[in-house]
């Protein structure tokens, strides 16, 4: 175990790797301004769908958004370039961390990988090389680094890889439909859209996704098949670039390769007039109990999180509970339809909520799909009327649309969710058995 986690070997792909990620980050950053991404759902909306238990980082929203953003971009130049990089980092983190539990309405599974690869960042020496920081700190300078770092990051992409593979194996995937409905939105695309209509396209598709996920880690490490599982990276993740329009999550994907090739290899390519690489001893560090601790209780919550909605009443695909934090990426469509009224416990005077005076469009077309959105605005709805000295009772009339399938009822009209808590371990109640 000493040899395998303490070993010191070259850094390069670490440092390779901060400078692909810092430019990526800040890229995100600046991008999500020029796109719109931080007007539409940090700026525009007046009520946000934080994560349930972090409503108060909705303070946050607004304008100085765009200030918000800026500075994440800056950080991520700072970062690529190794400037006060364990500053630059941590600071990267925290704000990442701020956008993406303020805000659901746009939830990718990329922006959670991205917050726990910069926490991760945080704590390893990405800066000891290449970098402003090693230049004025020649003492920070060298090539080596524990073993542990490199397998943090393969054990990680592991378990997204496999989780995603794992999880696409469910009817609606294995017969193709799922697949049909994904590319029928994106048959206006020049010269590509007929042919992403065609259904053996789409076999092509959903055969080529789960074999990708599975077996894409293991080929990267195995080194005789390295360079063609690279050369299908690329192609892979270029095509969900193009077709899916996925922000920097491809080429993110494609950043992390830098760990599973050879080290001098890399030098060549990437660092000019670098000494060839020298093999380093074993240093076993002083805290190394707490380190592996640390990690082992981290990779536990890793493995669990994603399993955690077998433990849950109903199917995960109907009710979304345990869906997030669990790299079900890209497995489902989903549409729904909501009504809200509110009965005045004093006066029981009924009242039909307009959501337009609420909601944004986008937040609308989410609301009626996802249970916790649905439990989140009738709790906004209850303390707004708590704030006008009234009572109320919230009732909801929903219906869901799963992969294109029939719309069917989803929350139990009868039951008053201003009166309901949310549970995020267990099944909750006021959602409807799926239909059979």
């Amino acid at each position: 175990m000493n040899s395998f986690l303490f070993k010191k070997i070259d850094n390069a792909g670490l440092i390779l790797f901060r400078t692909f990620f810092g430019i990526l980050i800040s890229l995100e950053s600046f991008g999500a301004i020029l796109t719109g991404w931080v007007r539409t759902n940090l700026v525009e909306p007046t009520f946000n769908f934080s994560f349930i238990g972090f409503e108060w980082l909705t303070v946050f929203t607004g304008p100085g958004m765009y200030a918000y953003f800026v500075l994440m971009g800056v950080t991520g130049i700072f970062i690529s370039i190794g400037y006060k990089y364990k500053y630059s980092m941590l600071a990267f983190a925290v704000l990442w961390s701020g956008v993406y539990l303020m805000q659901k309405t746009s939830y990718n599974n990329h922006y959670y990988l991205l917050m726990l690869i910069s926490w991760i960042m945080v704590f390893f020496p990405a800066n000891a090389d290449n970098s402003v920081d090693a230049r004025k700190n020649p003492e920070l300078r060298t090539n080596k680094m524990y073993a542990y770092y490199k397998y943090i990051i393969v054990l990680q992409l592991i378990i997204v890889y496999t989780y995603a593979s794992v999880a696409k194996l469910y009817a609606d995937w294995l017969d193709f439909g799922f697949i049909k409905v994904l590319m029928q939105n994106k048959a206006d695309y020049f010269l590509i859209g007929d042919f992403l209509q065609l259904a053996w396209v789409h076999k092509i598709v959903a055969v080529f996704g789960i074999l990708f996920d599975l077996l894409i880690i293991p080929a990267l490490l195995w080194k005789p098949s390295r360079k063609i599982a690279f050369i299908l990276a690329i192609f892979f993740h270029l095509f969900n670039s193009i077709v899916f329009q996925i922000g920097i999550f491809p080429y993110l994907a494609l950043a992390f390769t830098v760990f599973f090739f050879e080290s001098q290899k890399l030098r060549n390519i990437f660092f000019l007039k670098e000494k060839k690489h020298k093999e380093y001893s074993l240093a076993i560090p002083k805290h190394k109990t707490i380190i592996i601790g640390v990690w082992v209780i981290y990779f536990l919550f890793q493995l669990g999180l994603p399993i955690r909605h077998h433990f849950f009443k109903d199917d995960v695909l109907w009710n979304e509970e345990g869906h997030r934090l669990s790299w079900r990426m890209m497995l489902r469509s989903r549409s729904g339809s909501v009504s809200f009224t509110t009965i005045d416990k004093i006066t029981n005077k009924k009242t039909r909520i307009n959501l337009n005076n609420y909601l944004t469009k986008k937040q609308r077309r989410k609301i009626g799909a996802y249970p916790d959105f649905i439990w989140q605005f009738a709790q906004h709805l209850k303390q707004e009327a708590k704030e006008d000295g009234k009572d109320i009772a919230v009732y909801v009339k929903s219906r869901v649309s799963i992969n294109g399938k029939p719309y069917q009822p989803f929350i139990d009209p009868t039951v008053d969710l201003a009166q309901e808590k949310w549970h995020h371990f267990k099944h909750n109640n006021f959602i409807l058995p799926s239909p059979k």
